[in-house]
């Protein structure tokens, strides 16, 4: 089975399309899998977009050296479209006031039409209609697995409002009682007179059961004005 599925990987017909974008699929899935457990920016939906999108641009060219082989300079100018949309990416990406990543799959989704377009600008009509549906399923389908994972982590993000500097302490002190560790905690002082510091912090439970419980045991800490998961 495996040596049948290399064989006509390596080789140039629909099914080999199939197989090279299915693979480029799962490799994002597990990728962005690891990456949404750990609560990082980018988890599964970008992982798997931009993965897509250089899956394409492989393939693109390959069907350019097939098709066109006395014309290699065609790929030039792809080079070229695909280095200068990531600046363009670069651009949908923000960090909110909570230091909130937000836009890196609207980046990578950028990106991955781009792909898309050099390979529909050069007649590579099934690697256009193959990918256009890959990543159809990525923002559909695994948008809702995106958000599951994260629900049922073990680690959660949340912001924090205290009243004072002293109530930081007391912050701390609360999660060392109730075994949750503080794996990342940013301070920032406010801007506007008389209110206290915020955070944004980064708390890990032994068991994906207790965040709820733990939620709750933030906002009922002396000092802490309000708290919100992230």
């Amino acid at each position: 089975m495996w040596n049948w599925l290399v064989k006509t990987a390596g080789e140039w017909s629909m099914l080999s399309m199939m197989i090279r974008l299915t693979a480029a699929l799962l490799v994002g899935i597990l990728i962005g899998v690891d990456r949404s457990m750990k609560r990082r920016g980018a988890g599964i939906k970008t992982h798997v977009i931009v993965c897509l999108g250089s899956a394409i641009v492989m393939m693109t060219s390959q069907y350019i050296s097939t098709t066109f082989p006395e014309q290699a300079d065609l790929s030039r100018m792809g080079a070229q479209v695909i280095s200068g949309v990531g600046f363009l990416g670069v651009g949908t990406i923000i960090v909110t006031g909570r230091n909130q990543v937000r836009g890196l799959t609207t980046a990578a989704g950028l990106w991955t039409c781009a792909c898309i377009g050099l390979a529909a600008g050069i007649g590579y009509i099934e690697g256009v209609v193959l990918c256009l549906l890959f990543a159809l399923f990525t923002f559909k389908v695994l948008n809702y697995l995106d958000h599951l994972l994260q629900k049922h982590a073990k680690s959660f993000d949340v912001y924090v409002e205290f009243d004072s500097g002293r109530s930081i302490a007391k912050f701390r002190d609360a999660l060392r009682r109730e075994e949750m560790k503080l794996s990342v905690f940013e301070i920032t002082k406010s801007k506007f007179k008389g209110d206290g510091p915020t955070a944004v912090a980064t708390i890990e439970v032994s068991n994906k059961s207790k965040r709820p419980a733990g939620l709750d045991i933030l906002r009922n800490i002396e000092g802490v004005k309000y708290v919100e998961e992230l």
